[in-house]
């Protein structure tokens, strides 16, 4: 995973397990669930009571962000001629293709 620290100051606590994150041993990301076909941003904020949320608008500051790129796919031709089609298969999840952006936090 590549983390990034936005600004000077302490950062929130974060532990990766497999391909999960925890934050502050209170809320839990499987990032690989996350995962979609085209790239995911997840916003980690406190909200008016320092609960920690997802997603911005329920959040009066920000903790982290978390950018997931565009699950990736192996193409395989199959068959031939007219019946030649291309199969997909999605490339397992990698959490070191992943950024964690971090902010100060007070």
């Amino acid at each position: 995973m590549n983390v990034i620290e936005i600004n000077k100051g302490r950062k929130i606590g974060y532990e990766v397990i497999g391909n999960k994150i925890c934050f502050d041993d209170d809320l839990t990301i499987n990032l690989a669930k996350r995962e979609e076909d085209d790239a995911v941003n997840i916003d980690v904020c406190y909200d008016q009571d320092n609960n920690l949320v997802i997603g911005s608008a329920a959040g009066r500051s920000y903790v982290a962000q978390i950018a997931i790129p565009a699950r990736q796919y192996i193409e395989k031709p199959e068959g031939e001629g007219e019946e030649m089609s291309i199969s997909r298969t999605p490339v397992p999840f990698d959490i070191e293709t992943v950024t964690l952006s971090l902010w100060a936090i007070e």
